[in-house]
């Protein structure tokens, strides 16, 4: 983080606006908007933003995951195979 250019106050934001948008989406380093002297926004690139938001998404099913295995919620491989090839015979015959 570069603290001069990545953190902004609000009057800053209000008269460079574009450049600030050039800016982020350039380097893909979130601007911290402040506003009488606290962090108030944080402005960040769509791709970023995009990306941060799968990652959570990710990391969200994971700890599902470690939930389910925690508390014995298991399903053995050969059955979910079983059951997935069961629900794509049923559907070919649907539309066959």
């Amino acid at each position: 983080m570069n603290l001069i250019e990545d953190i902004q106050p609000v009057t800053y934001l209000k008269g460079n606006a574009a450049h600030l948008l050039q800016q982020v989406n350039e380097t893909r380093r979130p601007v911290i908007i402040t506003q009488n002297g606290l962090a108030r926004a944080v402005l960040q690139d769509p791709v970023s933003y995009e990306s941060t938001r799968n990652t959570i998404a990710l990391l969200k099913l994971m700890v599902q995951g470690e939930e389910d295995i925690r508390a014995g919620r298991l399903v053995e491989q050969d059955e979910v195979f079983s059951r997935i090839e069961a629900r794509l015979t049923a559907r070919r015959k649907e539309t066959a």
